[in-house]
Formats: structure tokens, sequence, C-alpha cells
């Protein structure tokens, strides 16, 4: 089978390495691709939200299955213009990726399918929003109705928190055209939770889940950031635990999208909060978090290309889906200044050292070659992951391989994992 990998993280060099293994591939495309997948498939320079190019592409290769990793070409309608050119895609229709393009979608459908979520308020005008904000009080959740690459969601603590957000969001368009509206909403107490399935029209296989860490911060503190690390499986959320979420928040959903005409197909990632109360849903995304993928690939067993063919038919029934039982841990290596401008050209070495102790994978995202070198140019940069029977020993595996790392602009969080 030829297959075409969009994207250039973290997300998608964890993907990359399990198609690779696959019997059944012939070739592997990947559209842009990082230095560290060159190894892997034949990297072409199409940006992932160039649609038009992809499908030229596609065309061009034969290519026999498109697998999207990250939101935007979905949301942009990559799996239609597939469809158009007759070609198989991984991945849910544009009407379909409104639930992660549009949390005000989200919070509707959640709503008609009696799925448990937040109390929540839609608005479009930011004076009207900061009047609702000052008649609730805090702690409160503002989040940017459109796409914000996972940071458009501020939970303020206090007030003033709350009105920043507001005007950060809608007033400054700190995250362009995605803040023309807010939803605000309930702040949910709990344990926060990532699940993911792989999704056909109404059927849903469990994948498992994991728990990210998105404050840059040790101790959950400072800005949210894409994502810091992640555990797999999180404690207290087992196999029966997922079962059960994702009979009360997936396959209602699945339901109620065939009922809307909008079936969707491909990989769902509903956020969670574990309350006192049971889960309630957080948001729903459209594909494979990051770094939770690479926490969570990692442990599969099985061909991952065969599953990601038979979804893109619309049959998951035939599925043969495997993840180990060992735990996994997924640690971010990001630039300096991350969440910020980061400090980019700095030179990166070691990942060989690190990929010799046992159970450890160095995934790359933001990273270039320059002059011969690997050097850092993103904010998240490397994710550094380990599997192992017991998740400490997990744990210790991948910070050995981070201390084998050698990169003078490195930031990190030295509590992923811990009890």
């Amino acid at each position: 089978m030829r297959v075409l990998l969009v994207g250039s993280g973290g997300r998608e060099h964890a993907l990359a390495a399990c198609l690779a293994r696959s019997p059944q591939l012939e070739a592997l495309f990947i559209a842009p691709g990082n230095p560290g997948m060159a190894a892997l498939g034949t990297l072409t320079p199409i940006k992932a939200d160039d649609v038009a190019g992809l499908i030229a592409l596609a065309k061009r290769e034969r290519i026999d299955l498109v697998v999207p990793g990250p939101e935007a070409p979905l949301v942009a309608g990559l799996t239609d213009a597939c469809v158009e050119a007759g070609l198989l895609c991984a991945g849910p229709s544009q009407a379909a990726s409104a639930l992660e393009g549009s949390k005000t979608f989200t919070k509707e459908v959640a709503d008609a399918a009696r799925i448990p979520t937040a109390r929540w308020e839609r608005f479009d005008d930011a004076d009207a929003a900061l009047e609702f904000v000052r008649r609730r009080g805090a702690p409160i959740v503002v989040k940017a109705d459109g796409l914000a690459a996972g940071k458009g969601v501020v939970v303020a603590q206090d007030l003033p928190e709350a009105e920043t957000a507001i005007r950060e969001i809608m007033t400054d368009r700190s995250f362009g055209a995605a803040g023309a509206s807010v939803v605000i909403e309930e702040c949910l107490v709990g344990r926060e939770v990532s699940l993911f399935a792989f999704c056909a029209d109404d059927k849903a296989v469990l994948i498992g889940a994991a728990r990210d860490h998105k404050r840059i911060g040790e101790g959950d503190t400072g800005p949210n950031t894409g994502g810091m690390g992640a555990i797999s499986p999180p404690p207290g959320f087992g196999r029966a635990e997922q079962e059960q979420a994702l009979d009360l928040t997936v396959r209602p959903m699945l339901a109620e999208m065939v009922r809307r005409g909008t079936p969707f197909r491909g990989i769902i990632f509903a956020g969670l909060m574990l309350t006192e109360d049971g889960p309630k849903l957080i948001e729903y995304n459209v594909r494979f978090g990051d770094p939770e993928a690479q926490a969570l690939l990692i442990r599969l067993r099985s061909d991952l290309l065969p599953v990601l063919h038979a979804l893109a038919e619309g049959r998951l029934d035939d599925a043969v889906i495997d993840f180990s039982d060992d735990a996994s841990i997924s640690i971010v290596l990001a630039a300096r200044g991350y969440p910020g401008k980061p400090q980019t050209g700095g030179v990166i070495r070691g990942i060989e050292r690190a990929e010799a102790v046992p159970g450890v994978s160095v995934f790359q995202a933001g990273t270039a070659l320059k002059d011969g070198h690997l050097v850092a140019a993103g904010g998240r940069v490397l994710s550094v992951c380990a599997t192992a029977p017991t998740a400490e020993e997990a744990r210790q595996r991948a910070y050995q391989g981070v201390s084998a790392i050698e990169w003078d602009d490195a930031i990190w969080r030295r509590d992923i994992g811990a009890a």
C-alpha cells in the first residue's frame, strides 16, 4: 500500500514509525515531515494545510491512503478533497471536523446527545462576555471558539485573569480568527484524561487513554502549552473505566453525528474531566493528541496501517488492535522561551545515546538540518518516550534518555509521571 502521511510533528514521527513497520506498506511519503522522519519515508516540502498540493502529490504518487496527523488540514477539507479525487483518507470530513474546529458545535452535539459536559455560553461580543464573567465569578473557563493549536483555553482562577483572557482572545485577537467568538463555561473539578478511539460511523474501538501535562511549569504552573508530556495509561483509569467512558462520551456523539448526516470516520480524542459525578466531556479533537500519541503508539503491537485503511472505508469490525500492557511516558523538550518566542538554531546532539537506553524512543518535531547539524527550529522540539512494565520504571528510563541529549536551550518539566 502506498501511503501519504501529512504533518511534521512528534505525533507524525510516531505515526511514521508505526506505518514503516507494516508488512502492507509499499511506499511512505511524508508532507512535509522533519529530519527525524527522513529514514522512514520520502519527505516532500508541501505544507500540511496545502490541500491542493497534497491532492496533487497523492495523484502523482498513486497514493492508496492519506493519513492526516494534525487538525488543520481536516478542518480545511482534506478528506472531502480526497473523496472528490477518488482517494481514501483516514480522517473525518470537514463537516465532522467541526467537532474540533468549533467549540460551539461540540457543545451543541454534546447537549443533543445528552453527553455530560460543563454548562456553557457563547459570545460574539467582548463586552457581553466580560459582563457575563463578572456576574458569574471565577474560577471559570474561557475558550477561543476556533482552532488555536491547543493553546486557546484559559482556566481563569480569578476575575482579572478571566477578563484578560477575553480581551486577549476577542479584542487583541491573539489567536486570530479563532477568537472571533468565545465559549465560556463552568470550571470542572477533577482529574483530566485523554481518551482515544478509532471510529467509523456509529462504531468505536478503544485505543487507550493518556494524561497530558499542559502547563509549562512543574506542578502544573504557568501558561498553557501544546503539551509538555504525557503518561499512559492514567493512574486509576484502566481499560474497564475507559470503555465505560467511551459508552458515555463517544458512542452517543457518533450516533448524533450520523443522525445529523455528518458521520465521523477517523480518530477521536475526547478530553475528559473525571469528576465526583463521573466523566464529563471537556472537548473533542479529531486526531491523535501530541504528546499523547507518542506515549500511546510506542505501546502498539499490532499493525496500524490496516486499521487506518479499514476506518477510511467505514469498516472496523475486522480490525485487529493490540497494545502492550506496559506503562509509557512522553517527555517534551521545548526551546527556551516557549510558549512565547522560542530560541531556535541551537545544535542538538545525543539522540542516539538516548535511544540506547532500553525502551526509549525519541521523536522529533521542531527540528531542522543546518550545515549538517540537527538544530532546534520550533517551540516543542523533541519527545523523549519510554515504555516499561511499571510507570516508575518508564519514567526513570525516559529521564535517563533526556539526560543523554545535549542541547543548551532545552527546557522540560521534571515532574511528568510523578506520583
